[in-house]
């Protein structure tokens, strides 16, 4: 396992969720640039430091002995990541705040440092909210690997925090430097928000959603087929975004019990949102979580999932294949998963190989409904 060295400490780090044989690392140059870029600029002891998306605890590990530290993102796994990263290193567990992009992380702050995210939305909504939170002084740097950096990120540092400046590149990793000027505050664009015609309602959309301004096609495919009048059924959406699937099928089964989950904080707080709505009072388990891995032995009758192919930039099937695993551990004998995937993954074989017995539920040129069933 790489070690990762800085000039503030040397880190066993591992990402969540851990697989056997764990190709990838829980750090990268973009990490090794940021911390050797402040240590040459003589961070201050004890300033207070914000953190945005940092994947795996990296920086916040690094910094947790040399400053305060705040730590903020939208991600679950990496909030376990940073937790399981600070006990393994013998750091203690308060060594670091963590602040859900669900909710906004309070100055003044001497240093913010970001790792620049996939979605850009969430770095504005994270670059408006910094608005009156700057110390006197401070500075704003971002991190990214060049592949992962648009010009779009600059432009966004620009417009909310002030002038921006590029590093070299070390490593094909970039920092880009934003100098603080008084900038008027800005009125959020998000949340976001789109309305469906069958069935009628309108759904909120925090800025890290997928398909943020309208139903992925994937969904779109999946909600004609939602199984109906199944009754008191227990049954948990599985990657739940903005909470459409389980809410929907809650609609034709009034009498169901409905477990929402995700590990992104602003899906999870966009559901709650949108159940509340839409079903008022009625009673279901809206939470962030590492997919069903917290739920009990054969505590759910049916899962509903429309899984996803990445994890921050990284494309596969592995967290697919752990969802369908930790689905078929929570379902009880008889019970059902019921998932829409590309054609082309292959999910019917992976399912099959899993729970015996799988079946198509419906088709279109480019997804497919399986249903499978536990034995």
């Amino acid at each position: 396992m790489p070690i990762l060295e800085s000039p503030y400490a040397r880190l066993d780090l591992i990402r969540q969720p851990e697989q056997p044989n764990e190709p990838l690392q829980a750090f990268d140059a973009a990490d090794e640039y940021l911390l050797a870029h402040l240590h040459e600029k003589a961070l201050p002891a004890g300033a207070r430091i914000l953190i945005l998306n940092d994947g795996f605890g990296a920086l916040a590990c690094s910094l947790a002995q040399r400053a305060r530290v705040i730590s903020s993102g939208d991600s679950h796994l990496a909030h376990l990541a940073l937790q399981k990263n600070l006990q393994r290193n013998g750091l203690p567990a308060d060594a670091v705040t963590f602040v859900p992009a669900s909710e906004s992380a309070h100055g003044p702050f001497d240093r913010v440092l970001i790792r620049v995210p996939k979605t850009l939305a969430l770095l504005e909504e994270q670059l408006i909210r910094l608005h009156g939170q700057l110390a006197p002084g401070a500075e704003v740097i971002a991190a990214a690997m060049v592949k992962h950096l648009p010009r779009a990120a600059g432009e966004l540092l620009e417009k909310y925090i002030g002038p921006v400046q590029a590093s070299l590149a070390v490593k094909k990793a970039r920092l880009l430097f934003a100098t603080p000027c008084d900038r008027p505050a800005a009125t959020s664009p998000y949340p976001t928000r789109y309305r469906l015609d069958q069935p009628a309602i309108e759904l909120v959309n925090h800025a890290n959603l997928f398909c943020r301004e309208g139903l992925d096609i994937g969904t779109r495919a999946f909600l004609p087929h939602l199984p109906r009048a199944l009754g008191n059924l227990r049954v948990a959406d599985l990657g739940c975004g903005n909470g459409v699937l389980g809410i929907v099928y809650a609609l034709s089964n009034p009498q169901a019990a409905l477990t929402l989950v995700d590990e992104s904080y602003m899906a999870v707080q966009s559901a709650r949102e949108n159940w509340q709505t839409i079903h008022g009072d009625r009673l279901a388990d809206i939470r962030a979580a590492d997919g069903l891995a917290d739920q009990p032995p054969a505590s759910l009758d049916l899962v509903l999932c429309n899984p996803p192919f990445h994890q921050q930039q990284v494309v596969g099937d592995f967290l697919a294949w752990r969802m369908f695993t930790q689905a078929k551990a929570a379902l009880s004998q008889g019970g059902e998963l019921w998932i829409v995937g590309n054609r082309h993954l292959g999910y019917h074989l992976k399912l099959k190989r899993l729970f015996g017995k799988v079946e198509q539920v419906a088709a279109t040129p480019k997804f497919v409904i399986l249903r499978a069933i536990k034995p």
